[in-house]
Formats: C-alpha cells, structure tokens, sequence
C-alpha cells in the first residue's frame, strides 16, 4: 500500500497527464485512484488513528461542503471542491493504512524523492526554453499546470523543505542520503530564484534564519550566510534582480509589479467585506473571481478564508490550527524525556518539522490564497502518524528495567528506568 500512495504521490505533483496531453486523454490518474481504493477496500487492519486532528478536519470538511451548497456561484466553486475533496481521500488513505515507523519513514522518504523528481523536471524544461513571461521578466514554471505558476511552484518548493531537515537529524540515507538532501536544498534554493516569486524568496529567508538559528554554530551560520546570499543575488540576471529589489524598492520595477504588491492587502480587504456580508458561510469556495467581478484569485489566505467559509470556515481552520499546536507541541515534550539515542528518530524529528511547514504556511498566507493546498491534509497525515508511533514506543517501554549504561555520569542523566537502545 505504500507503494501505491507514492505512486498517487508523483501523480499529483509531477502530473505527467498535464505534461503529456495524450496521458490525460486516457484519465490515468483515475483509473490509478480506482485501483488504489480496490487495494485498500481488502487492506487488512486498516483503522483511524485516535487523534483530534481528525475531528478538525471532519468540521472544516463540513464548513467547505456547506458553504459551496448555499452559494451562489457554487457552479464556479464545483472543481475546487472536487479537487480538495481527492486530496481528503488520500489523507484517509494515508492515515488508516501507515501506522508503523518504517511505513512513515517509506512515505515521507518517498515524498521528497517525488519533489525532487519534480524539480529536476522543471529545470531541465527551464534550460530547455520552457518558462512563462510575467511582470516583465522570463520566470520559471513547474511541468504542470495546475501548481506550475511560478508562484504556487516556488510555494511547494517551501513548504516541502521542513521535511528535509527532519529526514537529515534522523540520519535517513546516511553520507549518502545528507549528500542527496545538501543537492535538492541547493536546487530548490535555485529554482526558487528563478521563479522570480518574491513571496517565494522571503519564505526561503526565513526557513533558512530558523534552520541557522536552531544550530550550535548559529552566529557562524549566520555571518556565512549573510556573505552568501547577497553572492547568489548579484550572480542573477539584472531582470531578477531588480525583480526582488521591488520587495523593499518598489518603485524599480514596473507598475504591474507594485499593483500585484497591494493586491495582497486588497485581497484581505475583500474577504473581510465578503465576511461581513454573508458572515456565517462566506461567498463559498471557488467564487472569488465571480463573486468580487475580478480577474484574479485573494492572494491572500485570511482574506480567503473569512471571505470564501464565512464563520463556520474560521471557526474550523482555527481548530485545526489547535490541533497541530497541540501535537506538534505533546512530541516536543516527550523527546525532552526519552533517552539521548531516541531524540534524532523520525517520529521526533518530523512533528517539529511539520510545525515549521505550518508556520510557513501561515506566514506565507499573508501573500497566497493556500487554503485548499493538498499541504494542509498531507502533513497533518504525517504528524497524526508520527505521534501515534511515538505513543506506541512508550507504550513497549518497560520501566522495571535499569539503564543499561557504563558511565556514572551518563546514567545519572537518564530519567529513570530508561534504556539507551532503540524502541522494542
């Protein structure tokens, strides 16, 4: 089965149907999704795991449903529901059949592997001529087009790079694996500024001041990456460069550029107005173009949010905001107490991981409408796993034994009845 979740894994990010048309003549992805849910209609032991996070998710469910059934544009709204209503059949995919440390340490290993896959794609058609023409500048694109927007491409490259610091403290792949994770940080970083995305480029900033600040060596990582990056600045084509330099210069670049700026704010506005109109469903989702007779989408998360759920929609998200909290925060407790050769294990490292992506996700809202991003559903499977697994470790602890340690003063710092070696 975990196979068959990878698989659906490439076909939703590298969307080969997209970059071939004769594939998507044939509807592989269906006929793919099919066969998968007849895999796990007989897929012995299958269950929900217990955890809160599942009530959240049912309620904003619930919220979205409801809000597109009592819009009026909800003809309009028809395929973002439809397609947020797939990714919620992979999270129940995901969650009932991965509940062991192997299973999540096979699919989130996967999930880069698909990213990476992804990239090389789209920079091998980006040095191949293939890109798009925006704001005055050549910008990168993905191979599809779905997510292939500059803007949503450099998102996913974002959001996904979290996950990779998890996978490097849990030693996955050992030299080689590092080697592998040091290689796609480095394109991800170079794509990203090839997208032209300024968005994209302050969220590279900040996941690499919270990578550099969590080090040992922060204020040496600090002062090297402060000579660095302005390196990497001036080695881009004078259009990129003076593409970024409107994030705090606006007036270099051309008036497209500081309108797509304000846009931002102009899109949390708008959803605030929609709310107060229709306050408990909002507009329904998928109807901010007809519903505020524009042409493009909020660009703006909370604008989208309040605007398109209403209150029902705010109330939800916000539990589930609680729920990520709240398990991100119970591992992070637990890994302060188990013993010193536990703390570096997946099931440790991905739940901190996840709540950066969170974070990110949050932060980078303020200039994307990413509230229907497969993101939300796929990582909170991730996390629900992971503190699953770490309650079933502790579970097969046996406190009767002693630690099994030679140094005095190693032992006196394990809790007691702690052992050093790994789970049962």
């Amino acid at each position: 089965m975990r196979w068959l979740l990878i698989g659906y894994m490439f076909l939703f990010i590298e969307r080969p149907f997209e970059v071939w048309p004769w594939l998507g003549d044939l509807h592989i992805e269906r006929v793919y999704m099919l066969f998968t849910l007849a895999v796990w209609a007989v897929y012995p032991n299958k269950r929900f795991l217990p955890n809160a996070q599942h009530a959240a998710y049912f309620c904003f469910a619930v919220a979205v449903l409801f809000a597109w059934a009592v819009s009026p544009w909800a003809a309009y709204g028809q395929p973002v529901v439809e397609d947020w209503l797939k990714i919620v059949v992979f999270y129940v995919l995901l969650v009932t059949c991965i509940h062991d440390e192997e299973g999540l340490k096979h699919i989130t290993v996967g999930f880069i592997g698909v990213m990476g896959l992804y990239l090389s794609h789209s920079f091998r058609e980006y040095l191949n001529g293939r890109h798009t023409y925006r704001m005055g500048i050549a910008r990168m694109i993905g191979v599809d087009s779905t997510l292939g927007d500059p803007n949503s491409f450099g998102a996913s490259i974002i959001f996904a790079l979290p996950i990779v610091v998890a996978l490097w403290k849990a030693g996955i792949g050992g030299r080689r694996g590092r080697l592998l994770m040091t290689g796609y940080v480095g394109l991800s970083s170079l794509c990203i500024l090839l997208t032209g995305s300024r968005g994209s480029l302050i969220g590279l900033l900040l996941w690499f001041t919270i990578i550099i600040w969590g080090t040992k060596y922060r204020f040496t990582a600090l002062a090297a990456f402060v000579v660095a990056a302005p390196l990497s600045f001036v080695a881009l084509p004078d259009s990129l460069q003076t593409r970024f330099e409107t994030i705090i210069n606006p007036e270099v670049g051309p008036a497209n550029a500081r309108e797509s700026g304000e846009g931002r704010m102009l899109g949390l506005q708008m959803g605030l107005r929609q709310w107060a109109n229709n306050p408990l469903t909002g507009i329904g989702p998928g109807a901010w173009r007809p519903a505020n007779r524009i042409k493009i989408e909020s660009h703006n998360l909370y604008g989208q949010l309040v605007g398109e759920t209403g209150t029902l929609g705010l109330l939800s998200f916000l539990a589930l905001i609680g729920c990520f909290w709240v398990n991100v925060r119970t591992v992070r407790r637990i890994r302060r107490d188990v013993p010193a050769a536990w703390q570096n294990d997946l099931i440790f490292t991905l739940p901190s991981a996840i709540g950066v992506a969170v974070f990110l996700l949050l932060f980078m809202g303020n200039f994307g409408h990413n509230l229907f991003r497969f993101t939300w559903l796929w990582y909170g499977g991730f996390l629900i796993i992971a503190r699953y697994c770490v309650a079933r470790r502790l579970a097969n602890w046996d406190p009767e034994l002693e630690p099994e340690v030679e140094d005095e003063d190693e032992e006196a710092e394990l809790p007691p009845g702690w052992v050093v070696h790994g789970p049962h």
